[in-house]
């Protein structure tokens, strides 16, 4: 294999123009050198240089071996800073985009832990719903939450957890209609629902036997907001699929009812989206890390 040091006083001598000169810039002498890049040539069998006591210069082989001595200068020296990089105390200010609903059940107290582990980060926080141009609004990670199959894309990925679905409703509606054995029964219910208002609304679900229900209704509450749709699910206002992170307490105390739990929503994807891996932050990476490292946690659990 080709010793690299004497690529780099090839190139550290020509950049000098000369041994002597190259010699004492990096407190060699220049005999040392002279003799390195004689024995350079001799492995290559090739002249790069014509010297002799008035005359220093570069063949053109040796021009065209220079440009790849160079290349290799400078990815040296950009691996060491990228290892340099990543031993540097996370700082500075990341820019972060977070789905309210989510933010409100746990990344919120998730930021709050990470910011007292690097107290050296800023956080600048938008919490929205609205799919965040990540390059064109210089966002540095947008936590997003998709359907499968996720759309291809040239920003980064990183999948944190898939989020289960369920249609739940208070005690006191299924009181009044009764606990639904299929799904077509749910059509009757009042409803409420998730997202813009449009024309037409269906939940789709799929069942036993690889079964699946599409079942239309008519919301009374059209909102953007889980936690508002929680609410009013609570009053009895209607019927309504939320993940199940938003309400896993209120169907451990009671206060909702899962309803046809054989019956099943289409899961979301949490996933992480920033430009690029090459030169990432540390304060970026140590977010990123430290989010993939609580929702693998969590699963645990």
């Amino acid at each position: 294999m080709q010793d690299l040091n004497d690529l780099y006083y090839f190139a550290k001598t020509v950049e000098y123009g000369g041994f002597a000169p190259a010699g004492r810039a990096l407190g060699i002498p220049k005999s040392k050198l002279s003799r390195r890049i004689s024995a350079l040539e001799n492995k290559l069998d090739v002249r790069l240089i014509y010297r002799s006591t008035r005359q220093f210069k570069v063949t053109e082989i040796g021009m065209t071996f220079l440009s790849h001595c160079q290349a290799m200068l400078v990815e040296a020296e950009a691996a060491k800073e990228a290892v340099e990089f990543s031993h540097a105390e996370p700082c500075g200010t990341i820019k972060l985009s977070c789905p309210v609903a989510l933010l409100h059940v746990h990344i919120g107290q998730v930021l709050a832990d990470f910011m007292a582990q690097y107290p050296k980060v800023n956080v600048q926080l938008e919490a929205t719903n609205r799919r965040v141009d990540v390059i064109a609004e210089g966002i540095d990670v947008a936590i997003r939450v998709r359907p499968a199959p996720i759309e291809d894309s040239e920003l980064v990925l990183r999948v944190l957890s898939q989020r289960g679905k369920c249609l739940v409703a208070s005690p006191a509606l299924v009181d009044k209609y009764g606990l639904p054995k299929r799904p077509e029964e749910l059509s009757t219910w009042p409803s409420l629902g998730l997202g813009q208002p449009q024309h037409h609304y269906h939940w789709l679900l799929y069942g036993p036997d690889d079964q699946e229900a599409k079942v239309s209704h008519v919301p009374r509450y059209v909102t953007t907001d889980m936690i508002a749709l929680r609410n009013a699910a609570l009053k009895a206002i209607g019927i309504v699929e939320l993940p199940v992170l938003m309400v896993m307490e209120q169907l451990k105390d009671g206060s909702l009812v899962h309803l046809l739990p054989q019956w099943q929503p289409k899961t979301d994807i949490i996933h992480l989206v920033y430009p690029s891996r090459r030169g990432l932050l540390p304060a970026v990476k140590a977010l990123v890390d430290f989010l993939t490292n609580y929702y693998q946690s969590f699963e645990e659990v």
